[in-house]
């Protein structure tokens, strides 16, 4: 019995030690945060606003690297093919995470099966923008000058939070309405200053800088509720007259799936404690963000409802891949 006692006690230091060592030993070098869109994006804001604090917090440099193409599935496999050791990390957003296993066949990752959830950093509203020369000024207009000429929408990638708001606002209103897919809602926003594009459904920090400069007009947001930046300024759903028109947008953080738990609970509490602190909320909120801290469990069932939400959108409008 004594022999036994010893080994169950070695075993458990063992792994004790063995949970400490990786502790102590991550990160052990540069941390990336991939973002799968072109800079300028909702996803790139809110990686870069956090990526220094994180680097402070770990010890070590955080580099933001944007990889673009597939709506968001270039980045993530990069991801999911990286080491699971917490040195990669994705800024996943709806598109890569959520929607892509419903629209893209073929997908070369599962979200489920390949990446970890590890936390939530921002939830914001799209910013229904249009350019400040447009000849109407509100959703309604907008709406009405879709039945003399066909409008067209841009959008950060198809199968984007962004794409499916413009197509689910062409079926609900039966509008003639054409979908313009870019790598990132940078290209889209600037095509859009061009008047190459009638109007985008872009996250709202992406768009707010632009709005506020009054080069871009935001008529309507996409979320059930007002944003707080712009209180003024009507949902879809109160514009439009279209109940339960509800389509956000949100940037967590997620890891490779076998990516030590140990590692994954530090990471979360790193990034809450990062969103959490005043001036971050003060910046974010600025721009029309919203923060949640939430575990990495709830974080994980978030994202879950977040997939189920989507399959129903996909359905609802019956929209197809390009």
């Amino acid at each position: 019995m004594k022999l036994v006692s010893l080994l169950l006690a070695v075993l458990i230091g063992t792994l004790m030690w063995g949970t400490a060592a990786r502790a102590q030993s991550f990160p052990s070098r540069t941390v990336h945060l991939v973002v799968s869109y072109a800079p300028g994006g909702t996803g790139d804001i809110v990686a870069r606003l956090i990526s220094d604090r994180l680097a402070a917090a770990l010890g070590q440099n955080v580099v933001v690297e944007n990889r673009a193409g597939g709506s968001g599935a270039i980045g993530a496999q990069s991801v999911v093919s990286a080491p699971a050791d917490g040195h990669t990390l994705l800024i996943g957003q709806p598109a890569e995470v959520a929607i892509n296993p419903h629209w893209i066949r073929g997908l070369s990752y599962d979200p489920d099966r390949d990446l970890q959830p590890v936390a939530l950093a921002t939830m914001v509203p799209l910013a229904l923008v249009i350019p400040a020369g447009a000849p109407y000024a509100n959703v309604a207009g907008m709406i009405k000058a879709a039945a003399t000429r066909p409008l067209t929408f841009a959008s950060a990638g198809t199968g984007t939070p962004g794409h499916f708001a413009g197509e689910l606002l062409k079926f609900r209103t039966k509008s003639n309405m054409t979908h313009v897919p870019y790598k990132g809602a940078g290209p889209a926003l600037n095509d859009l200053l061009g008047n190459h594009v009638d109007f985008f459904f872009s996250g709202f920090p992406a768009a707010w800088a632009q709005v506020k400069a009054g080069t871009l007009k935001l008529i309507a947001v996409s979320t059930a509720k007002r944003s707080p930046a712009a209180p003024d300024v009507p949902t879809v759903a109160e514009a439009a007259g279209l109940p339960d028109f509800d389509v956000g947008l949100w940037q967590g953080v997620f890891a490779p799936r076998a990516t030590p738990k140990d590692v994954v609970l530090r990471l979360n509490a790193e990034i809450n404690r990062i969103v959490s602190e005043p001036d971050i909320i003060a910046k974010l909120r600025e721009d029309g963000a919203d923060v949640t801290s939430l575990t990495v469990d709830q974080f994980t069932a978030f994202v879950k409802a977040e997939s189920d939400k989507y399959l129903q959108i996909i359905k609802q409008a019956g929209v197809k891949p390009e």
